[in-house]
């Protein structure tokens, strides 16, 4: 995947009910959950598969990339 997982973990954060907030420190993201208020920082360059799951996890997504 040349461009790595950021679309993909975008798009799933968006059917989970996230919001995109605001650019955070470098490349980063943050995004909110409206229902649970929680807070993700999810980076621009997202090239590993590991990191990507790990921020769907803590989202509360059981599937896998």
């Amino acid at each position: 995947m040349p461009d790595g997982f950021y679309k993909d973990v975008r798009d799933i954060l968006v059917t989970l009910g996230f919001e995109y907030q605001t650019n955070a420190k470098g490349s980063h993201e943050k995004w909110r959950s409206r229902e649970t208020g929680k807070m993700l920082l999810v980076p621009h360059n997202l090239k590993s598969r590991h990191t990507a799951n790990a921020i769907l996890k803590g989202a509360g997504y059981d599937g896998k990339l």
